[in-house]
């Protein structure tokens, strides 16, 4: 490794984390009827296996910009890869349903530090104008692993056992662990730090709640439960009490004036837009492959697999513009790529060909690879740098609780107009389904495109900055 420089050292390592991280998650969500069966569960229960991971990671998120001040970003790293890998292991060797949804929470502890702090020190390791090419790179991981691990997490469920949905993450982890002792640089502490313990218990309810309730909620019905409402109403006012006591604080938990630095708040929301994007798609492909077309797993996999390989390609194609050109024409161009694209698989019909099907995700791919790091990457280098960490942190929350809301909203939206339709039109269920898919996409699409002045504008801020450092 002696010809890699340093600083590419650090990509290929956070991205050896991220990519097991999301990859194992992914590979889980098939496996919830399998792990039904063997622990003789409901889906309520079982599903505590993926909800869990969510709700944990999201609650710890907001902490690591405070901790990685306080004990140095690659002793944090450390630790959170290394929880990781512990709960893998314990998870593997779970004896009951109970066991391992609390080593779940442990893999969800890990990943909501490590998240964070990946593009953190990726931050830290390059200087502005290379860090988009950088994090284009970093980014692969989190474009390709939700694409290409339900397949995968498929194929253990039919070929082995469920134990290898966790130790399949071992390799990848320990190989991650080597390259963060060896290859990860000391980051300076910050001194005289104090704990703001009001905003951490205020955020860490509100993000907890809301992320749980989401988690609980697949059908209208669970709108109506008083539980699922309770949560929503407690997470709300919260939130609310958070950012009341962060605008008062001397040192925040995290320092809300981020914000008003409306290129990082226009990033900010092409980053929730693409979540939702992204993981509404997710769950509605494999329903038009297999409820309206009859196809298998094994071509709904394969459906993913030119959207996630283009998007890890231009990606790093877009992260290279970013530092050449800005966001200005890379982001809108990519936003308004991956919104036609959504757009037309709302225009399909029962007699479209599969291969229409590839090539307009893979149209989608090539947006979100153009648009989604380029966006991140510019918003992050308009705030100051002490703020690195704790505004990685903001945006991995609010991108954990748009993805959520995502799956929830297509989720409810499929079942419930797949029934309208059913009951006031005399056509099959095939029929029903796909128009509950296509006005899903439909619906995304009308999301996507109105992100699109967000990348005007935030290519607006960055010529504005750069005027005023000339």
């Amino acid at each position: 490794m002696a010809k890699v420089p340093q600083k590419w050292l650090v990509v290929i390592t956070v991205l050896l984390g991220t990519f097991t991280i999301i990859l194992n998650n992914s590979m889980l969500n098939p496996a919830v009827p399998h792990l039904m069966n063997i622990f003789e569960a409901d889906a309520v229960a079982t599903g505590w296996v993926i909800t869990i991971f969510m709700v944990t990671m999201g609650m710890i998120m907001p902490l690591t910009g405070y901790l990685g001040d306080k004990f140095g970003k690659k002793q944090l790293y450390i630790a959170g890869l290394s929880l990781f890998i512990l709960g893998s292991i314990l998870g593997s060797l779970s004896w009951d349903l109970s066991s391992l949804i609390f080593f779940r929470g442990v893999q969800g502890v890990g990943g909501g530090v490590m998240m964070p702090l990946s593009l953190a020190l990726i931050f830290e390791a390059f200087p502005k104008k290379e860090r988009g090419l950088a994090t284009g790179v970093w980014g692969i991981a989190a474009m390709m692993a939700p694409t290409i691990g339900p397949t995968l997490g498929g194929i253990i469920i039919e070929m082995g056992s469920w134990e290898w949905l966790f130790l399949f993450n071992i390799p990848s982890g320990v190989l991650g662990l080597i390259f963060s002792i060896y290859y990860l640089k000391q980051t300076k502490k910050v001194a005289n730090i104090r704990f703001d313990r009001w905003g951490f218990l205020t955020v860490t309810l509100g993000v907890g709640s809301m992320l749980f309730a989401l988690g609980r909620v697949s059908e209208l019905n669970d709108l109506r439960d008083v539980t699922n409402i309770s949560l929503l109403l407690l997470g709300l006012l919260s939130l609310y009490l958070f950012v009341r006591i962060e605008n008062r604080t001397d040192q925040p938990l995290l320092d809300l004036s981020i914000f008003k630095i409306p290129a990082y708040t226009y990033s900010v929301w092409v980053a929730m837009i693409s979540s939702i994007s992204l993981f509404g798609g997710i769950f509605l492909l494999p329903l038009l492959i297999q409820q309206v077309y009859g196809l298998g797993a094994i071509m709904t996999g394969l459906t993913f697999l030119p959207s996630a390989l283009l998007a890890g390609i231009f990606m790093t194609i877009g992260g290279r513009l970013l530092d050449r050109q800005g966001p200005s024409v890379i982001v809108t161009t990519g936003l308004t790529i991956g919104a036609v694209g959504t757009l037309l698989l709302g225009l399909i019909g029962m007699d479209t060909a599969i291969w229409v099907i590839f090539v307009l995700n893979a149209v989608r791919g090539i947006g979100m690879g153009l648009s989604t790091m380029p966006a991140t990457t510019a918003g992050m280098n308009a705030i100051p740098e002490k703020f690195i960490s704790r505004g990685s942190a903001m945006n991995n929350v609010l991108r954990q609780m748009s993805s959520a809301l995502g799956i929830v909203f297509v989720s409810i939206y499929f079942e419930v107009r797949r029934g309208q339709v059913m009951a006031t039109s005399s056509v099959t269920l095939e029929e029903a389904s796909l128009t509950a898919v296509t006005e899903g996409f439909l619906v995304i699409a009308v999301l996507a495109f109105l992100s699109i002045p967000a990348g005007l504008l935030l290519g607006k801020e960055h010529r504005k900055q750069q005027e005023e450092i000339n």
